[in-house]
């Protein structure tokens, strides 16, 4: 069951020290890489949040963790707490919010470009251009190739989706002449 708000409480509490002390993007890489661990291995996920083990047991296995990713007191006292309220399973909610806060802080939106063939270099700098004049935000795309859409781009930042595909024109034409009957 996601907690999102739970998630974003803790978030934005680390953010708030990091914004503060100036290692926000830090601590944003620190959780990023707690959070790939904690997803990626199943061994973690037991020792951290198996009620069978102690607590003590638990907190010297994040201690270790802190100590093996170099992590500053701050941090390190942030992922206990986790382990000692019981929370460590929202970890990677945790991690997902604080990105969205460094990249609001940052002026970034990630957003997707959907086409019916692979664009070259030149015409995706020049789709990025556009949606970062449109959001007024920088833009970082992901591309991915969908031939069901026929031809042109689907675009999506955010709440903003442009959907330019042949596909779509197409269900429009159909729509109206429908309308017309």
């Amino acid at each position: 069951m996601k907690q999102t708000i739970l998630a974003r409480r803790y978030a934005k509490a680390l953010f708030a020290i990091g914004k503060e002390q100036g290692t926000y993007e830090g601590y944003n890489e620190a959780l990023q890489a707690v959070a790939e661990l904690y997803l990626g291995t199943p061994e973690v996920v037991d020792a951290l949040t198996n009620p069978l083990y102690p607590m003590d047991l638990r907190e010297k296995v994040m201690a270790g963790i802190v100590t093996s990713m170099g992590a500053d007191k701050v941090m390190g006292n942030f992922l206990n707490l986790l382990v000692e309220k019981k929370r460590v399973e929202i970890l990677p909610e945790i991690a997902e919010e604080y990105k969205i806060m460094v990249d609001d802080e940052k002026n970034v939106s990630h957003g997707s470009v959907i086409s019916a063939v692979e664009l070259s270099d030149e015409l995706q700098a020049k789709v990025q251009a556009t949606l970062e004049k449109l959001t007024g935000k920088k833009v970082e795309l992901t591309t991915s190739v969908d031939p069901t859409i026929i031809g042109g781009i689907i675009a999506k930042v955010g709440d903003l989706v442009l959907d330019g595909s042949i596909k779509a024109q197409l269900a429009g034409l159909k729509d109206s002449i429908k309308g017309r009957e």
